[in-house]
């Protein structure tokens, strides 16, 4: 937890128990897209009596100062994930059918940053990506249901 701990710091940000714990939870569930609430839900176990409201207020504080990410799925919840030190975020595949969100770690977009650049003259610093649809899981019951093997 050192490096968003000293972002934090380096903010002027006075660095309490409660936000503590909460950069504590990001860190540990990396890669799982938490909800504040699911948050929320974490903390409490170690801090009881943490509101949800310095959750929200805290992971405004992180996104504000680009240590985490506010991710939208389409689902009506906000989702955070702590920022990574790499160049450009990673790429998420959405479920529609469970739900399920993962990541690609791959750069899927490089060969069309350098054509848009090339092209346009426009110098791509950072972009989103989600693919929706079916997760392997959900493919093969779909398949199952529809008598395929």
């Amino acid at each position: 937890m050192e490096q968003p701990v000293k972002e934090f710091e380096a903010m002027v940000l006075r660095l309490t128990p409660q936000r503590r714990a909460i950069l504590g939870v990001l860190q540990v569930n990396a890669g799982k897209h938490l909800s504040a609430e699911e948050i929320h839900d974490l903390v409490k176990k170690g801090s009881p009596g943490l509101g949800l409201a310095t959750v929200y207020r805290t992971l405004e504080l992180l996104v504000d100062a680009a240590i985490a990410h506010r991710l939208d799925f389409g689902d009506g919840r906000a989702r955070y994930e702590l920022a990574r030190q790499e160049e450009h975020q990673h790429h998420h595949l959405v479920c529609i059918e469970c739900g399920t969100i993962s990541e690609v770690n791959a750069d899927l977009l490089q060969r069309l940053e350098e054509m848009v650049e090339a092209k346009n003259g426009f110098t791509v610093t950072d972009h989103h990506l989600k693919l929706y649809g079916y997760c392997r899981r959900c493919r093969e019951q779909r398949e199952k249901a529809r008598g395929k093997p």
